[in-house]
């Protein structure tokens, strides 16, 4: 479509939004299904809507959080499926240049020979969400005026809640806000925290194109894998253990039996990270002209120093292809989102949206005073972040490096743990141990010092090129100076640290603040240094954030009831919470002009064959191709396999995983991909590219009979092998 013609058929479509109208945008929360039931069941929806409003219930207790994606229980002993970028980490955690799991796969022919996907791997079991606004309100109420004191005030409300509900052993609890804090709820969720990696297909199917075709379409990925959930023999979750047991769920999701094709009706469920289409124009406009461009190029840049790295040490390339993983698909994400912020005007479309809701305030007289006062602050709150925004971010990703990133968390938690528990800053409390400690374990295989030299001496160049008003003085006399020779001797220094020692690391974890503060290695004398500083600008931080709980959710629901008068659509922005969304297997015609068709093929997959890495396909899956093999899985429709399908569903990052479920809500594939077209979606809908990318749970069984045969798991999935 003709960009002038796209940007009129955006703008028209956002104009017009109604519940019926685009039935396919939309991260809807549980508690919107009521409102949403017939659009559901008009779509194609055969299941009661109700029966999705049971989140312990059939299919939704089935479907499952893992910390930044999402997967779903696929078998009574405990069996999850998700994407193979979403077992990434554990696949690289297990592999070595001698046995790298990332090139050849992972099958574990039985239970007993299934590995750790790694000490903070976890599956997250939702039992329950609780509606603690009134509280939460009430607490900040009671605080007074002070932003600071507000900010305190639902920080101890929050640990307080989120203890009691944690009383019971095995519990992970966590208070989400929605739309900006007009709304407060409590999620309990069981925390199983011995992960095993089942299956994984080799990187020539499940990462199959790479970054050249990430966020590509067509698409010939085979991105799943497997896990398997353990808990101890008492059914109650416990850290890994040789004598724990597969953990049994209450529900699990049954493979379609009926052929998925064009035009069906599917659906996800899952747990989205993070949209911002209630932005301020402000925000919007900083993000644009500022943080993607600087996230991108920093990561860019350490892909490069990585990728030259890595020629020459294979070491390097298998610690660090997780990070690698990471960072090319963010840029990617984010340099797709840039072009569509251009393409479709967004920062016009935004400043439409944004005025209209302004100028309705100001016709309502005094009603709408505060509402345009929040706006303002808001305004304010943008600008005063800026300021230093080019520093936080080099000073915070240096003070994310390896062993510096190490000394300055440890110090922080000796620092925390002086404090009783309740008093500690989120993330050193109790609770938040076995995490820190399952870093500085994974560290052990994600580090290696020559890298990690490079890397933070990339941050320090990037540190004393700021400008003068942009230095820290802690840092400058930690350094020595404020110049590039300054930067070389404390690089030097750090080379002599400890801290890259697993035996070094663990003794600082139960260290006392006063060791620390005596230690003469290196990177936590710079932690020492440094960190009455941090502390500062970390309550710089707690000002703003304080000021913004009293004023964003004012001001979006100002938003909220203009929308409403208009008879638009309302839902909360993405927050790594459960959500719902729907729609239809549907193609595109791409800004080229080409119609794209929803399907892919296994012989498409075979035609961009090279041999060369990453169109390197394993020979079986050539030999199967060639000889047609389809292991009775074609699609009559397709004359073949189908592999990955479009759907028009509303997703984003967190997705990753999600099950796609058809009319009967039974597991059709895997949600693991957006078209690059529709990624700056995250801001405003687009409802002509907007489209998803899945696997098709067909090519999985495929892949697991014919090139990577895992009878085994074909049974526990109900699907034996096809004569």
């Amino acid at each position: 479509m003709h960009k002038t013609r796209l940007v009129a058929a955006l703008a028209a479509a956002l104009a017009t939004l109604a519940p019926a109208a685009w039935a396919d945008e939309g991260m809807w929360v549980p508690q919107q299904l009521p409102e949403i039931a017939g659009a559901l069941k008009k779509a194609g929806l055969k299941l009661d809507p109700k029966q999705l409003s049971d989140l312990t219930g059939d299919p939704m207790g089935a479907v499952v959080s893992l910390g930044g994606c999402t997967g779903s229980f696929v078998s009574p002993q405990g069996l999850v499926a998700t994407n193979h970028h979403c077992a990434y980490g554990a696949i690289q955690l297990n592999s070595t240049p001698e046995k790298n799991l990332i090139k050849d796969g992972f099958n574990a022919p039985t239970q007993a020979d299934e590995l750790s996907a790694g000490p903070n791997a976890r599956i997250y079991v939702l039992e329950g969400i609780t509606d603690v606004t009134a509280q939460a309100k009430a607490a900040m109420a009671a605080a007074g005026n002070d932003p600071v004191a507000r900010a305190n005030a639902l920080e101890a409300f929050e640990k307080k809640i989120t203890s009691d509900c944690e009383a019971e052993p095995g519990y992970r609890c966590r208070v989400y806000s929605f739309m900006g804090g007009i709304t407060y709820r409590l999620f309990k969720n069981l925390e199983i925290k011995d992960v095993r990696l089942v299956y994984a297909p080799p990187s020539s199917v499940g990462k199959f194109g790479g970054d050249i075709d990430n966020w590509m379409w067509p698409r010939h990925t085979g991105d799943f894998s497997f896990y398997r959930a353990y808990v101890g023999k008492d059914g109650k979750p416990a850290p890994y253990s040789k004598d724990n047991v597969p953990y049994r769920p209450k529900h699990w999701l049954k493979i379609a039996d009926t052929p998925l094709g064009e035009g069906d009706f599917v659906m996800v469920a899952g747990y989205p990270g993070r949209t911002d289409r209630y932005a301020l124009v402000a925000e919007f406009e900083n993000t644009q002209n500022w943080l993607y461009p600087a996230i991108s190029k920093a990561y860019k840049d350490q892909i490069a120093l990585v990728e030259a790295a890595a020629k020459d040490n294979p070491e390097i390339a298998v610690k660090y292809a997780a990070a690698l993983a990471g960072w090319n698909n963010t840029s990617k994400n984010f340099d797709g989102q840039l072009e569509g912020f251009k393409r479709n005007d967004v920062l016009a479309i935004k400043r439409r949206e944004e005025a209209a809701v302004l100028e309705w305030l100001r016709a309502r007289g005094k009603a709408g005073t505060p509402a345009l006062e929040a706006h303002a602050a808001l305004v304010k709150l943008v600008a005063d972040t800026a300021r230093t925004q080019e520093r936080d971010l080099v000073l915070g990703s240096f003070n994310r490096t390896g062993i510096i990133g190490v000394a300055v968390n440890l110090y922080r938690l000796a620092i925390e743990r002086q404090k009783p528990d309740a008093e500690r800053e989120p993330g050193y409390q109790q609770r938040d141990l076995p995490v820190i400690e399952g870093s500085l374990k994974q560290m052990e295989r994600r580090y290696v010092p020559a890298m990690d030299r490079q890397l933070r001496a990339y941050w320090l160049d990037r540190y004393v090129a700021l400008p003068a008003a942009q230095h820290v003085a802690a840092v400058d006399a930690w350094l020595g100076g404020s110049d590039k020779a300054a930067a070389e001797a404390a690089l030097a220094r750090l080379d002599q640290s400890r801290l890259g020692s697993l035996e070094e690391r663990l003794k600082w974890f139960n260290a006392d603040r006063a060791a620390f503060e005596a230690s003469t290695d290196p990177a936590i004398q710079y932690a020492v240094a440094v960190m009455p500083t941090l502390l500062a600008m970390e309550q710089q931080a707690k000002t703003r954030y304080g000021v913004a709980l009293e004023a964003r959710p004012r001001y979006l629901q100002a938003v909220v009831d203009y929308k409403k008068s208009k008879g638009q659509a309302v839902y909360p922005d993405a927050n790594s919470t459960l959500r719902i969304t729907y729609g239809h297997v549907k193609g595109y015609t791409g800004l080229n002009g080409k119609v794209y068709t929803p399907f892919t093929t296994l012989e498409e997959v075979a035609a961009k064959e090279t041999g060369v890495e990453p169109f390197d396909n394993p020979k079986a899956l050539l030999e199967a191709v060639a000889a047609k093999r389809y292991a009775g899985l074609a699609d009559a429709r397709l004359g073949t396999v189908p592999v990955n399908f479009l759907a028009d569903l509303d997703i984003t990052g967190g997705n990753s995983g999600s099950p796609v479920l058809d009319a009967n809500g039974r597991l059709v594939g895997l949600a693991f991909d957006g078209t690059l077209e529709s990624v700056a979606s995250n801001w405003v809908f687009d409802p002509v590219l907007t489209r998803m990318i899945s696997v098709d749970q067909r090519y999985m069984r495929w892949i697991m009979q014919e090139v990577m045969p895992a009878p085994q798991l074909l049974e526990e999935l109900g699907v034996p092998p096809r004569q």
